[in-house]
């Protein structure tokens, strides 16, 4: 689309979507996973929220059970979820709690 058939929004805004799957990348989980100094309990829980906020919840079983490997109990991760529901909204927060319900109910 030429800039004389955007709105001003778009052109104030611009092609973000590139930047922000660059930021999530790079940021989230390329540095995330990368920095040694977090433990990697920190680590998944970042990962979770992330997904959590994002509603990916294809990845998220992956990430639970990761997140229980690494030490993370199941009453951890939904206080952690809880937390998240102002942010996430509370269907997806109720999603993602069954679906750590499910994740640990499997060990």
């Amino acid at each position: 689309m030429s800039d004389s058939h955007q709105t001003r929004a778009q052109q104030l805004i611009g092609d973000f979507a590139p930047k922000l799957v660059e930021l999530t990348d790079d940021v989230l989980f390329g540095d995330v996973w990368e920095r040694k100094e977090l433990s990697p309990r920190d680590r998944s829980l970042v990962t979770v929220a992330s997904l959590v906020t994002s509603g990916s919840t294809d990845q998220l079983r992956g990430h639970l059970a990761r997140a229980r490997a690494n030490g993370l109990t199941e009453t951890e991760l939904k206080e952690a979820i809880i937390h998240l529901a102002f942010y996430a909204g509370w269907p997806k927060a109720i999603s993602a709690i069954t679906l750590a319900k499910a994740v640990f109910a499997e060990a």
